[in-house]
């Protein structure tokens, strides 16, 4: 094998194997991506449960107010002032459900983004062998043509 076969052979090697190392770091780096859109979903969860709790404490204030304020008044808590501390309690239920639905749908995005990028980490480790391959071929058909077979 001449020098020029062995330098055909040589760069062809350093090609694979830097195809190799860039289809596994677009990888690697896909799947950190997919693992901090998990740790978002987590954090969203985690802020919807505080979220929640708060408006508990806060719906819990309000209607002891509105409370002490009706019976301040002088009013009992029947008819109009028990109607509305009703409707404050129905509309809390109405707003939770509302926070625990942005909640879901937000998680949901941030799950389907995990695994979006996993998937983008996949294609291009698959590019990256499909390159791999193409080198092979290339610099075979070099090497053959160098030594006059082809």
């Amino acid at each position: 094998m001449g020098w020029g076969a062995a330098l055909v052979g040589a760069l062809g090697v350093a090609q694979y194997q830097q195809q190799g190392a860039i289809g596994k770091y677009n990888q690697a780096v896909n799947n950190r991506n997919a693992a901090v859109a998990e740790q978002q979903a987590e954090a969203i969860e985690n802020q919807t449960k505080f979220d929640l709790a708060r408006f508990d404490q806060q719906f819990a204030q309000l209607q002891s107010q509105t409370k002490v304020a009706t019976l301040k008044s002088g009013v009992t808590l029947s008819g109009t002032a028990l109607n509305n501390l009703r409707y404050n309690a129905e509309q809390a239920i109405i707003q939770k459900n509302v926070m625990e639905y942005n909640s879901k749908v937000a998680v949901n995005q941030k799950i389907e983004d995990a695994n979006f990028a996993r998937i983008k980490g996949n294609i291009a480790r698959q590019q990256a062998k499909l390159a791999q391959i193409g080198t092979i071929a290339s610099t075979g058909t070099s090497l053959l043509r160098m030594k006059g077979t082809i």
